[in-house]
């Protein structure tokens, strides 16, 4: 289902004229699973980052390797300023219990946040490494998976549907 969509939009008349017009490489647009599954660990791997201008670090990301950016762009928004407060703060549990430190209670105020941003940094991303790092891997290796198996049922429904229509003949 989800491959069908990226393969629709790519044969856009109106996306190929605005990649022409721009000349932006087709690479980075492109909409096979190894470029969809690389967008979505590269996305999620920043979204996780506690930093201002996610969306920017995608786009410094782009010479050294290449992925599907709009893909991964979209996945930058997971870690949106509704969400970031929350998601930082399990960070924060989470690397001081893999530290073995102490937790002092938050409050979500700049003031708090900036008299305890030494006892709170070191933790905050060693939970938001782990985070990165085995969150975007799993999403990797899910859109990998989930997009083999919506092939090969595409496979066998076809199979399937030619069996079926010269049986019946």
């Amino acid at each position: 289902m989800i491959r069908k969509t990226f393969k629709n939009i790519n044969a856009n008349e109106k996306l190929k004229a605005l990649i022409q017009k721009y000349n932006i490489p087709f690479e980075y647009l492109s909409a096979n699973r190894r470029m969809i599954s690389k967008g979505v660990f590269v996305g999620l791997f920043i979204a996780f980052i506690p930093m201002p201008m996610q969306m920017l670090a995608v786009i410094c990301v782009m010479p050294f390797t290449r992925f599907n950016v709009p893909v991964a762009l979209a996945m930058c928004w997971l870690n949106n300023p509704f969400t970031m407060p929350p998601i930082s703060y399990i960070e924060y549990l989470t690397g001081s219990f893999i530290l073995g430190m102490e937790t002092t209670p938050a409050e979500m105020t700049l003031e708090w946040f900036s008299q305890n941003i030494g006892n709170i940094f070191i933790p905050l991303y060693v939970g938001t490494a782990f985070y990165s790092i085995f969150g975007a891997s799993i999403a990797y290796y899910l859109v990998n998976h989930l997009w083999r198996s919506s092939v090969k049922k595409d496979k066998n429904l076809r199979k399937n549907g030619r069996t079926k229509t010269t049986d019946t003949k």
